[in-house]
């Protein structure tokens, strides 16, 4: 139990429920076990708070006072706001599942909860953020490399990274095919690269090759 509470300390768990008492049972369960919880009774209450970007689980209640959980959570998928959303209903059906389950929630609870079911479903979804955080980091440190290399190293990259030859990169840069070798082997250090592999990953990343086959022409 120890080392589960230090793992899931800073994640923070959002709850919106309009009804108090489920709000209270959630602060305490959640807390139990080291996560960091922010209870809401509206969906408005939740967006007017600073929790929307930093929440690594939002617990949704589909039945609310005035507002409709899916049709929130849809708007959540279309302004691009990535939280894993478990739902939560006292009166679900199947129809109402498929469609949470379609636009994207981790996993939708039906009242009365048990903890595990509760612990488990948000356990998921804590593990889902981290994941995608992780990624949107490892991206972001792609990006940040990419954005220190020449011009002329990017057009070398973008096609390497298309399946060039360095002598049929010389012909479309009309270069050398030394300083090709040159640029290759500058722009495989500044990415950190240890494989044509690698770079070719980070190449998809920042959607390079794409863009060098619009360029430069497909390469067949």
């Amino acid at each position: 139990m120890a080392s589960s509470i230090q793992e899931n300390r800073d994640a923070l768990v959002c709850v919106i429920d309009d009804d108090a008492d489920v709000r209270s049972a959630m602060d305490s369960l959640l807390r139990s076990v080291g996560y960091d919880v922010l209870t809401f009774a509206s969906p408005e209450d939740y967006l007017a708070s600073d929790a929307v970007d930093a929440a690594a689980c939002l617990m949704l209640d589909i039945w609310l006072d005035g507002a409709d959980g899916l049709d929130f959570q849809r708007a959540l998928v279309e302004n691009a706001v990535k939280v894993p959303v478990v739902l939560m209903s006292g009166q679900g059906d199947i129809p109402m599942t498929v469609r949470g389950m379609k636009a994207g929630a981790v996993n939708f609870l039906i009242k009365p909860f048990t903890e595990e079911g509760v612990l488990a479903a948000v356990g998921e979804a804590v593990e889902r953020d981290r994941k995608r955080r992780a990624e949107t980091s490892q991206d972001d440190g792609i990006r940040t490399l990419y954005a220190k290399l020449t011009p002329r190293e990017r057009d070398v990259m973008s096609l390497v990274t298309a399946g060039l030859m360095n002598k049929q990169i010389a012909g479309r840069l009309e270069l050398s095919e030394v300083t090709v070798k040159i640029h290759r082997g500058n722009l495989m250090r500044k990415m950190n690269a240890q494989s044509l592999a690698d770079l070719v990953r980070m190449a998809e990343t920042l959607g390079v090759r794409e863009r060098s086959v619009t360029r430069y022409g497909a390469t067949g």
